[in-house]
Order: C-alpha cells, then structure tokens, then sequence
C-alpha cells in the first residue's frame, strides 16, 4: 500500500504546476486537489498500517505551528468566512510537508519528485505556448499569455521554479531521455516566461537562469563554449517568436523600478502597511488583508511577508521566517549541485515572494518540503545522494 502511495504522491506532484488547468468544478475543485485529497486518504490506512510515523523534522514542527496559528485567528479575525476559507485551503497546502517527508524514503524517491515536477512544468510550458498560438489569442492582439485557467504571474513563477530542477536533473542523469527532457525545458521554460509578459517572473527567470548556468558549466568549460554558441540562435528564435508588444512590456522593468509605481503595488504595500500598523502583535485574521488594507476585492498584498504580517501578526511573520531558516539550513547539509540548485530554487522563491503572495500556492510548500527532505536523505541515505546527484556533473551527451 506504501508503494501506491508515492506512486500517487509522484501523480500529485506532476499536476501541481498545472493544477489550475484542469478544473473538475464544484465541489472536486482541480486535478491537485482531487489527488492531494486521495493521496492524504490512502496515506493514513497506510500509515496505520506500517504502525509507525516518522519523527518530524524542524520544518514540519514549524509548518504545523504556522498553520495552528492560522487556525487561532478565526478568534479575533475581521472576516470569519474568508477565515474559514483559508484554513481549509491552508490545510490542502500544507499537507504537502508531511505527505513528503513521510513517504519519500530514499534518493532515488526524491530524484522521481524532481522529475515529476520537472515534468509538469513541461505540461504548463506546452499549454502556455498552445494559448499564444490560438486562433483567438492572434485575432485579439494579445500580448500576455498563459496555460488556461493560470494566471499569467503565476506560471512565470511555477516555469521559474522548473530552471534549476532541470539544470540539477540534466547534470546527473544516467539515461538519454532524461537528459534530453531537462536539456530541452530550460530554452521551452524561458519562452514560456516571456509569454506571460510577467516582469516580476523574468527577473526570478534571469535568477533561475543564472545558477542553473553555473551549476552546469562550472569546471566544464566545453559546455561554457557550447552555451556561448547556443544563445545567439536562441536569442534570435524569441526575436522572431514573441510578439514585440510582450517584449516592450518587459522592457519597462527598469523604468518601473526607477520611478514607476511597480503596477500600483506601491499603493497597495502602503495600505497594508497601515493594515499592520492596527494589529501588529497578531493580525486581523488568516485571509482578511483585502478587508484589513480597505483594497478592492480583486487585489492581493503581491508581498508574502506583508500579507501574513497583516493577517497574523508578528507570531505569524516570526513563524514563516523560522521556516524558511529551515529549509537554508537543510541546504547546508546538502553538497554539490544539489546544494548549489536548491539555493538557487530558493532564491527564484524568494524573488518571487516579493510581488507575489506566494503562502498561498502548493508548489512554494512543495518547494520548501524537498528542501527539508533533501537535508534528511544525506545523513539517512549519503550513497544514493551521492549516486543520484553526484558531486561531479555526469558527462552530459545525447549520444
């Protein structure tokens, strides 16, 4: 039954990307859900069953006491109902921690985790160019694109995410096939990112890009070469694919970050600062900050620190840092390009969680959940760690 379960685990894993996608209406909600809610009911008799739980980690003890304080705001919320909503939604999410750190046993089950996810931003990178390419989308004159149902922002973000994962894969995978999937969703994922025109994407993008590059061409200077001969016709296939209107939406990142007011987040960050000025110690409430900062219904804090600030306080703002000094210090007792790849997912996450409210989305749990398990597997598992993500890159040919 173990078995069947990472099986399923590996399943949810490949449609969290493109979760949004694929939405089954109420009251299944989409793919993830559906399978995330299978997963948890398959897990448990499984459990039972193996009659022992794994001792938690410090991720996960701080994972549960962020989302008990969560749950502690529907006391003094402003906005009871929204309250309820979150901590169903937060529940969804957070399980995603423990699901992880229970049934992933070995290094070989974390590389299978790495490529689900790998493959399931190949799935959202195929359905964001397939929207480009709709009849409808020429005939509008669109110029910011994304998978169905996904918002624009947000696939920018979970591409990013897939850069260093395909640079990790690619360096230390044994068969062709893998190679050539990881090879190829570096050049498809960046298209994809510059699709959705999202600026606040392509800047974690240039990040992604950036320690995925040196992850691979470190000491290999053959492949420093073979990168130098491979931009120019890249460069010049966005050139001729990207619609210009897109291209000059991005060209604007530098403007906006001189004077401009980064798409009225500025006005936004003011009014929840105000927010947090009126409940500092614990907050108005798990998602109440559209209430608490007066905004429109439609708006988000597009600031993860501010939006749990204001919802639950400084015990809240406290708890997330703490997480995420977690999963730094997990990354410190990895080695090698696993060391090098997680730093870099974690940097594209934090970049991201500066215009985004990124608390609210599984793959920034999923994210910090193969962090932690990653941390665990070199002292549990240090030969297979070692033979899945060697120290020293495979030599990488499609031969």
């Amino acid at each position: 039954m173990r078995k069947a379960c990472q099986w399923l685990l590996l399943l949810f894993v490949f449609t969290i990307p493109w979760e949004y996608s694929l939405d089954l209406g109420e009251p299944l909600g989409n793919v993830a859900r559906v399978i995330g809610l299978l997963l948890l009911l398959a897990t448990i008799p499984a459990v039972l069953q193996a009659g022992r739980l794994r001792t938690p980690g410090p991720m996960q003890a701080l994972v549960l006491a962020f989302y008990l304080w969560l749950c502690c705001s529907y006391l003094w919320t402003i906005e009871p109902q929204e309250t309820i909503t979150r901590m169903r939604a937060g529940f969804q999410e957070l399980m995603v921690v423990w699901l992880v750190w229970e049934l992933a046993d070995s290094a070989s089950d974390l590389r299978m985790l790495l490529r689900g996810y790998m493959a399931g931003s190949w799935v959202l990178a195929v359905l964001t160019l397939a929207s480009f390419a709709s009849a409808g989308a020429i005939a509008e004159g669109q110029i910011r694109f994304a998978a169905i149902g996904q918002d624009p922002n947000d696939v920018a973000r979970f591409l990013d995410l897939g850069f260093p994962l395909a640079a990790l894969l690619l360096n230390g995978e044994k068969r062709r096939p893998g190679r050539v999937l990881a090879a190829a969703y570096l050049p498809l994922g960046l298209v994809g990112v510059l699709l959705t025109a999202s600026r606040g994407g392509f800047v974690a993008a240039v990040v992604g890009l950036a320690g995925s590059g040196f992850l691979l061409t470190y000491g290999h200077p053959r492949r420093m070469l073979a990168g130098a001969v491979a931009l120019p016709p890249i460069a010049g296939a966005v050139w001729l694919t990207v619609p210009r209107g897109t291209l000059e939406r991005l060209a604007t990142i530098t403007e906006q970050l001189q004077g401009g007011d980064l798409n009225q987040r500025l006005n936004i960050w003011q009014a929840g600062w105000h927010a947090f000025q009126r409940a500092p110690f614990f907050g108005t409430g798990a998602g109440s900050f559209v209430s608490a900062a007066r905004l429109s219904p439609i708006d988000t804090a597009h600031n993860t620190a501010l939006s749990i600030a204001v919802s639950g306080g400084v015990c809240a703002l406290l708890l997330a840092a703490a997480i995420v000094a977690a999963a730094i210090w997990s990354i410190t007792q990895t080695r090698g390009p696993l060391r090098w790849a997680a730093a870099t997912a974690l940097a594209v996450w934090f970049v991201s969680s500066l215009v985004a409210t990124v608390e609210e989305s599984r793959t920034t749990w999923l994210l910090l959940a193969l962090i932690a398990l990653a941390g665990r597997l070199v002292v549990e598992d240090p030969e297979g760690m070692a033979d899945c993500f060697p120290a020293s890159a495979r030599n990488v040919s499609f031969e």
